[in-house]
C-alpha cells in the first residue's frame, strides 16, 4: 500500500469513543456537525435559531436525526461571551447551564467556547486552499495572529504561539469605539448617535451595520431607499452595479480595513490578520480590489509595519468546526503543556521509518486506544507488524512497548481515561501500585463528568450561612466527618462530628432552623443515621447529604451530593467512595472560602509583624 493511502486511512480512523457533536451557534444560524475521525465531519446541517426557543430544543432538533448514534463527547462554539457555567446569550433570549444542558443529553464531556475562540483555534489548521490573500506581505513564523469577522456581529480574536501549541484570546474587541476616518465616516457616526449613545465597531462593520451605513449615506447624499438587507446591497453593489451600493460597500470595507489594523498594531500581528464571518466571504475576488488594504495600510508612521503583515479571508465552509474539534480534542487528550512524550513523537517523526510513522500517527491521532489496546491491536490498526511497534517504542528510547505505555500514562494529564483493572494475586508491587492508583484516577475522573453543580452551589450556600455544622458519620465514612469538622472549624463556623449512633439522635434534638447537618454514608441506609437525619428536619434544620443519588439518605435531605460509585461495603473495605467523599469535602471547603462573606476568615496572619496574610486554602491562588 502506498503512503498517500496509508495516511489516508489513518485520518479516517474512527474515535474509539464515538463520534463528536460539533456546533457554530450564532445569532441567526446554527450549524452542526459530527466528527467521526481526525478531519472527517458529517451530517453537516444549518438551522434557524428563530425556529427554537432554547439551546436545548435546538440540539435535540438536530439529534434526532441520529437516534442510533451514541454521543459521549461534545463541543459548541457560541457567539457570546463565555465565563463559567451558566450563560446568558446577549443576542437571543437564551440562558443555560452548560453542565445542565450536557447531563440532560447524557454526555460525558460538554465544552462551551466563545465562537471567535474557535475560529481562532482552526487557523493553524488551515492550508493555502482554505483562504484568500489580500495584498501583500508575508507571514512570520511563530508570530501572533489577528483574527476579525463581520456577521450578525463582529468577533474579534487573536491566536499567540506556545511551545506547546497555541494559546487564543478570549476578546470582545468588536465593542471598541468605532473612530471615523474621514467626513463621510463622521457623517455615519452622527447618523448612528441619533440612536445609541455609544457606538461600537460592531454597530457598523456587521451585517446590520452594512444596513445602517446604506441608510446613513443615502440620507447623506439626498436620497430617498426602501430599507435593504446586507444581502441585498452586496448584491445591488456586485450585481446590479447600484451606485449607492457601491459606495456602501466600499464604505463598509474601509473601515473593516481600520478596524483590522487597529487590532494588528494592538497584537503585533506578524502572523497575519485573518477575515471570518458571514459578510466578506460574500464578496468574493471583488474584496480584493476593496479600499480594505488601502485603509488597513493608512496608518502614518506605522504605514510601513502594517505593510509587511498579510491579511487573508477565510473561504473554507464552517471554519469554526476546525477549531472546536482541536478545543474538544486537545481537552480529551490532556495537554497541557507537560504532556512531553506527545511533543517527542511529533518532534522525532520525520526520523522514523515510514513504517514507524504510521504507528506514531497512531499514537498522535488516538493516545487512549494505544494506551489500552494490546500490541497485536495496535499493530493491525497502524497497519504494520507487531515487531514493527516495538521497533517504534525502541526508537524513543523505551525496552519495549510496556515501558512506553507506563511513560506515555504518565505524561497525560487527566483527561484520558484510565481503565479500571482488577488486582491479582500475581501482581507485583509496581502492578498492584499502579493498579489502585489507576482506578482511583478513572473513578475520579468519571465523578468529575457527572458533578451536580447546582446541588454545589446550593450546598455551598446552606453551609456559608448556616448557624452551626454538625457532621453525621459512622463507620467507614467516619473519617471523612472529622475531616469536614476540621475544615469547617477553620472558618469559625461552630462545629461538631458525630460517629455513635445513640449520640446521633441526642444531638439531632438540639437543632433549630439555621443549622446544617452534613450527613454521609456509603449505602445511604444506615436506621440510626436516617432518624437522626428525620428528627434533625423536623427540628427546622436543613440535612446535605452525600451518598448515593437513589438512596433513602439522599431522598431525606435537603441537597444531595450524589457519589455513585460502585462500592458495595457489605463485602469490601469501601476506599474509592471514601476518597470521592473527601473531595465533595474539599469542594465545599474552597466554595466557602469563595464566598464575600468568608473572605476575611480565609486569611490569617503568622504573627503581628507580618504584613501579608497567608491564604489557608491551597487551591487558591495567592
Amino acid at each position: 500500500m502506498k503512503q498517500l493511502d496509508v495516511d489516508q486511512k489513518l485520518s479516517r480512523t474512527a474515535f474509539a469513543d464515538g463520534p463528536r457533536l460539533l456546533a457554530d451557534i450564532g445569532a441567526t444560524h446554527a450549524r452542526f456537525a459530527l466528527q467521526t475521525a481526525p478531519g472527517e465531519y458529517q451530517s453537516v446541517r444549518v438551522l434557524q435559531c428563530d425556529d427554537y426557543t432554547g439551546i436545548v430544543p435546538l440540539l435535540r432538533s438536530y439529534l434526532a436525526d441520529h437516534p442510533d448514534i451514541n454521543l459521549n463527547h461534545g463541543a459548541l462554539a457560541l457567539a457570546n461571551p463565555v465565563h463559567g457555567d451558566y450563560i446568558r446569550m446577549t443576542n437571543r433570549d437564551w440562558q443555560f447551564s452548560t453542565d445542565e444542558v450536557r447531563r440532560e443529553l447524557g454526555l460525558h464531556t460538554l465544552l462551551v467556547v466563545n465562537d471567535f475562540t474557535a475560529l481562532a483555534m482552526a487557523i493553524p489548521t488551515f492550508t493555502p486552499s482554505d483562504l484568500m490573500q489580500v495584498g501583500g506581505g508575508a507571514p512570520a513564523a511563530n508570530s501572533v495572529i489577528g483574527v476579525l469577522g463581520p456577521g450578525t456581529g463582529l468577533g474579534c480574536s487573536g491566536v499567540i504561539p506556545t511551545v506547546d501549541g497555541f494559546v487564543t484570546l478570549g476578546s470582545e474587541g468588536g465593542h471598541n469605539n468605532f473612530a471615523p476616518a474621514d467626513e463621510r465616516e463622521y457623517a455615519i457616526l452622527q447618523y448612528a448617535w441619533q440612536t445609541w449613545s455609544h457606538v461600537s465597531n460592531e454597530r457598523l462593520i456587521s451585517g446590520p451595520g452594512m444596513e445602517i451605513i446604506y441608510r446613513a449615506i443615502a440620507r447623506r447624499n439626498g436620497r430617498q431607499v426602501r430599507d435593504l438587507t446586507s444581502q441585498q446591497i452586496i448584491a445591488g453593489a456586485l450585481k446590479d452595479k447600484d451606485a449607492l451600493c457601491l459606495e456602501v460597500l466600499e464604505c463598509f470595507c474601509a473601515m473593516l480595513g481600520g478596524a483590522a489594523a487597529n487590532l494588528a498594531v494592538t497584537l503585533g500581528s506578524f502572523g497575519g490578520i485573518f477575515i471570518g464571518g458571514g459578510i466578506v466571504p460574500r464578496m468574493g475576488e471583488w474584496f480584493k480590489e476593496s479600499p480594505f488594504r488601502t485603509r488597513f495600510e493608512a496608518k502614518g508612521r506605522f504605514s510601513s509595519y502594517l505593510a509587511e503583515i498579510p491579511t487573508y479571508v477565510i473561504t473554507t465552509p464552517n471554519p469554526a468546526f476546525y477549531g472546536v474539534a482541536t478545543i474538544l480534542s486537545e481537552h480529551l487528550r490532556g495537554r497541557s503543556g507537560a504532556n512531553t512524550l506527545m511533543e517527542r513523537v511529533q518532534h522525532l517523526h520525520h526520523e522514523l521509518t515510514p513504517a514507524e510513522q504510521r504507528v506514531a500517527q497512531l499514537v498522535l491521532e488516538q493516545p487512549r486506544l494505544v494506551l489500552n489496546e494490546p500490541i497485536a491491536d495496535i499493530a493491525r490498526l497502524a497497519e504494520v507488524s507487531q515487531p514493527t511497534v516495538i521497533r517504534f517504542c525502541r526508537s524513543l528510547g523505551f525496552t519495549g512497548l510496556a515501558d512506553f505505555k507506563l511513560k506515555f500514562a504518565s505524561s497525560l494529564t487527566g483527561a484520558i481515561p484510565v481503565r479500571h483493572s482488577q488486582v491479582r494475586v500475581s501482581d507485583s508491587t509496581h502492578d498492584l501500585s499502579a493498579k489502585v492508583i489507576d482506578n482511583t484516577v478513572s473513578a475520579i475522573l468519571k465523578f468529575r463528568d457527572q458533578l451536580d453543580v447546582r446541588s454545589l452551589d446550593r450546598a455551598i450556600a446552606l453551609v456559608s450561612k448556616a448557624k452551626k455544622v454538625e457532621f453525621y458519620a459512622m463507620g467507614n465514612s467516619r473519617v471523612v466527618g472529622l475531616d469536614g469538622q476540621h475544615k469547617f472549624f477553620r472558618f469559625r463556623i461552630p462545629t461538631a462530628s458525630y460517629g455513635d449512633s445513640h449520640l446521633l439522635s441526642l444531638a439531632a434534638e438540639l437543632l433549630q432552623p439555621g443549622d446544617v447537618v452534613i450527613a454521609i454514608s456509603n449505602s445511604g441506609k444506615l436506621p440510626e443515621l436516617l432518624e437522626a437525619v428525620d428528627t434533625a428536619r423536623a427540628g427546622g434544620a436543613d440535612v446535605i447529604a452525600i451518598t448515593t443519588s437513589q438512596s433513602p439518605l439522599a431522598k431525606k435531605a435537603t441537597v444531595c451530593l450524589a457519589v455513585d460509585h460502585s462500592e458495595d461495603s457489605t463485602t469490601f473495605l469501601s476506599m474509592i467512595s471514601r476518597i470521592l467523599q473527601l473531595l465533595l469535602i474539599d469542594i465545599l471547603t474552597v466554595g466557602i472560602s469563595l464566598d464575600e462573606s468568608n473572605k476575611a476568615l480565609v486569611l490569617e496572619r503568622k504573627g503581628a509583624a507580618q504584613e501579608s496574610p497567608r491564604l489557608l486554602i491551597s487551591h487558591l491562588d495567592s
